[in-house]
């Protein structure tokens, strides 16, 4: 159990976390959301399924953005522990390094075991849904081929021409003429009309309209007034209406249960082994996040000491641990004995971090690197007083 003072340390690090990471979510939801828009504005979509698609998209993006919104809520909550002198009052208290490791390690913990659910189940089950909403869309004749204002040919004798669309998918002045029939031809008009899927059939649903049937040879018409009349599109559309799932959408039991000896285990097992790997390591990540932070920011600072160097190394270190992750993950396509240094890397990181805490030792920056920091610090410094009126040369010739 922890400590008052630790849940307190806790409480903040998981709201703060979740701060970043809802703020970091919305960026990729809009960026997302652009990138999608084409489905409502070029595919005839509604905006429900458009909201759907990008929601569907979101849980494998929140896997890539989790560990570092852990990283900046935790860098966030520590500079104010230390900044209010809250951690220099724990420590003035008696209380030990662990008062600030235990609560940072458990926060890690949780966003790791959040992260194995997302990365397991959640995000493969939510690209596995998308990939199905994308195949539907695709084999959808009406909303890929015909274009408000044109006349389009959708197979021979058989053209289909809109006016435009509504906010709900529905297809709004729509005409048909069908001249596939060499005996008798048939033009259909309807006020409005709508896209349905019964029964393992696709059905142009026209309502408030008129068929016009005219016999080629003695060029007699007909007309028939109706309020609903069903058009079927089923022997129109593609008949593979099977989506193909990459690795990344399938479960981890079929990733499991690939035949290495079946063309497809032959074609796809060095993709499915590293999809492997980069779902169970992912989330090791915010553990070798959280040793960082308790190197680079867990021990009480005064204020003569730089801080600020503190929070740039460790964004710095964790984006060298994930470039590495990542180089690891990669290299596992190659070849299969690249699976352990896949884990080693955030498990090497972590080990090593809590290592050094528990000794009661910390990293700091070679002096080298640190002097010529402070030089080009200096430098920056000089030339802003110059360039800002009143400081330095410029406001004493002033």
């Amino acid at each position: 159990m922890l400590a008052l003072i630790e849940r307190y340390i806790f409480g903040r690090l998981i709201a703060t976390s979740l701060m970043a990471l809802c703020a970091l979510a919305g960026v990729v939801w809009v960026t997302e959301a652009l990138r999608e828009m084409n489905v409502v504005t070029a595919r005839g979509q509604t905006i429900a399924v458009f909201l759907e698609l990008t929601a569907l998209a979101l849980p494998f993006l929140i896997v890539i953005i989790t560990p570092f919104a852990f990283v900046i809520g935790s860098v966030f909550t520590l500079h104010g522990l230390n900044a209010d002198s809250e951690l220099v009052i724990i420590s003035a208290a008696g209380g030990s390094r662990m008062r600030v490791a235990r609560p940072v390690m458990v926060a890690s913990l949780t966003t790791a075991l959040a992260m194995l659910a997302f990365t397991t189940y959640v995000a493969p089950a939510a690209q596995h849904q998308l990939r199905a909403e994308f195949t539907k869309i695709n084999v959808d004749l009406v909303a890929n081929i015909a274009r408000p204002g044109k006349f389009t040919e959708i197979d021979k004798g058989l053209t289909f021409h809109i006016r435009g669309r509504g906010g709900d998918g529905t297809l709004v002045g729509l005409m048909i003429d069908d001249q596939r029939d060499k005996e008798i031809g048939y033009t259909y008009i309807a006020d409005h009309a709508m896209v349905v899927t019964t029964s393992g059939k696709a059905l142009l649903i026209m309502r408030d309209g008129v068929v016009q049937r005219v016999a080629n040879h003695d060029g007699q018409l007909s007309i028939i007034d109706f309020e609903a009349y069903a058009f079927d599109l089923s022997q129109l559309t593609a008949q593979n209406t099977i989506p193909t799932f990459r690795p990344s959408e399938r479960t981890m039991t079929e990733l499991f249960a690939l035949d290495p000896n079946t063309p497809e285990g032959l074609k796809n097992a060095a993709k499915f082994r590293s999809e492997i790997v980069d779902r169970l390591t992912q989330p090791l990540l915010p553990l070798a996040f959280g040793v960082i932070l308790l190197l680079m920011l867990g021990d009480a600072r005064t204020t003569r000491q730089d801080r600020g160097m503190a929070i740039f190394g460790t964004f710095v270190l964790s984006l060298l641990v994930r470039a590495a992750h990542f180089a690891a993950v990669s290299a596992t396509v190659a070849s299969a004995s690249a699976i352990p240094i896949a884990f080693a890397v955030p498990l090497g990181v972590t080990a090593f971090g809590l290592l050094v805490h528990l000794t009661d030792r910390s990293l700091s920056i070679p002096r080298p690197i640190e002097r010529m920091i402070d030089t080009v610090y200096e430098a920056v410094m000089r030339s802003v007083r110059r360039l800002i009126p009143g400081n330095g040369a410029n406001g004493r010739a002033a």
